[in-house]
């Protein structure tokens, strides 16, 4: 085993988790990452239910407490800042609750990640994959530098636009289904005091909201439904200016939120989107991640897919022994249950997270309240929770410091 290769395609969560697992199993990896380094921006992720159970495994749970972004839940608010309604944190167990105890930033977790796997696997940054030959005896991989390797397998690891999936399945447009909303992502470097809770202001058919990073700024949401227009995701330019027709006379904060917006280096904006497919590999290529089910932000459930399924991956093909097919079959057949919980969306779905009218906003906030009390709690408690979707194997892992 110790001569199997695998390629991963991706350096932010999913592909330094799989990385660490395959060296658990003796296993060599190599990274490729089109960004010259690590992408240490992002919101704030939730690790939950089963995430969390990995986490642990790996060990990296007291890092991550030692990085937390201390957040109360979410507190629903009017245009002039009033609480209208609150779902504390503690308000739901199970991986499936819409808010968390263990909130840390993205970049945040991706540096803990690769901290554990820098000094045994390779990384190659600046560069993606441009081709791949699948044969018999392995994957011939061209990269956009040039350079050309073989490999046993490759991963895309590559998030919801990924270039390995396009490379091995087919167009994004085959598997990427748009549920009718946006997102857009800024930092707010000093947002003033927000009482470390998550708030969010509506108006019908769109939304805007603040949640406090560590380390005192702030990282705004500014979410809409789909108005028909054609966003180019690569024209950053465009984007904003649209943020701005379609946020424009919207209340609270509105207007320091687009500021902090076109301010920032590393604004964000992308469709609600999730990723279908009957199956998650093809001849020598996986997709781990949102590369392969990502479920939307909505759920709540990236990190914890892009984490089990790393753990899952990396044993079944530690597991076989160099069968990649049979290792590909069991990994399709363990995480299908739990990629299926993890795509259904919370109550009301787009319509909840973004409602058309007033009159549904009025229902979201008496929900919110109503949520707090027997019988409803239990109800949505176990509407929510995916932990029993999946049995997580326990797979022999090698101790550290036998690899």
């Amino acid at each position: 085993m110790n001569e199997y290769s695998v390629l991963i395609s991706g350096a932010g969560i999913a592909g330094p988790a799989l990385a660490h697992w395959l060296h658990r199993q003796g296993i060599r990896s190599t990274i490729v990452e089109q960004a010259s380094g690590l992408r240490l921006g992002g919101q704030a992720v939730d690790l939950r239910g089963l995430g969390e159970v990995v986490a642990q495994r790996m060990g990296i749970m007291p890092q991550v407490r030692a990085r937390i972004v201390h957040e109360k839940g979410l507190r629903y608010i009017d245009s002039a800042g009033r609480e209208l309604a609150t779902m504390p944190a503690d308000l739901f167990l199970g991986d499936g609750s819409p808010v968390t105890e263990i909130e840390i930033m993205k970049g945040d977790l991706t540096e803990i990640l690769y901290d554990l796997i820098a000094d045994h696997t390779e990384t190659i940054f600046g560069d993606r994959i441009a081709e791949l030959a699948d044969g018999p005896d392995g994957v011939e991989v061209t990269f956009r530098s040039g350079l050309v390797r073989t490999f046993d397998v490759v991963v895309g690891a590559d998030g919801i636009h990924s270039g390995v999936r396009a490379l091995a399945f087919g167009p994004e447009s085959d598997y990427v289904v748009h549920l009718g909303a946006y997102l857009a992502y800024c930092t707010v470097p000093d947002a003033g005091p927000l009482d470390s809770w998550f708030d969010m202001y509506s108006e019908p058919g769109r939304m805007l909201a603040l949640r406090p990073e560590r380390g005192g700024s702030a990282r705004a949401m500014l979410a809409f439904a789909d108005t028909g227009v054609d966003v180019d995701r690569r024209d950053v330019g465009s984007q904003k200016r649209l943020l701005r027709e379609v946020f424009a006379g919207m209340g609270w904060r509105a207007e320091e939120l687009l500021s902090a917006a076109d301010a920032d280096d590393d604004f964000h904006l992308d469709t609600v989107s999730q990723v279908h497919m009957d199956g998650w590999t093809r001849g020598r290529v996986a997709l781990i991640g949102d590369a392969g089910y990502c479920g939307s932000p909505l759920t709540g459930m990236g990190t914890s897919l892009a984490l089990v399924g790393a753990y899952v991956l990396a044993g079944e093909l530690g597991r076989a022994r160099g069968d990649h097919a049979s290792a590909f079959a069991r990994y399709e057949e363990i995480m299908r249950p739990y990629v299926a919980a993890s795509h259904a969306l919370p109550p009301g779905g787009v319509d909840g997270f973004l409602p058309r009218g007033r009159f549904m906003l009025r229902m979201r906030v008496l929900s919110a309240r109503l949520m707090h009390h027997w019988p409803m709690r239990q109800i949505v408690a176990r509407m929510l929770d995916k932990s029993d979707a999946i049995e997580l194997p326990d797979y022999p892992w090698r101790a550290l410091a036998a690899v």
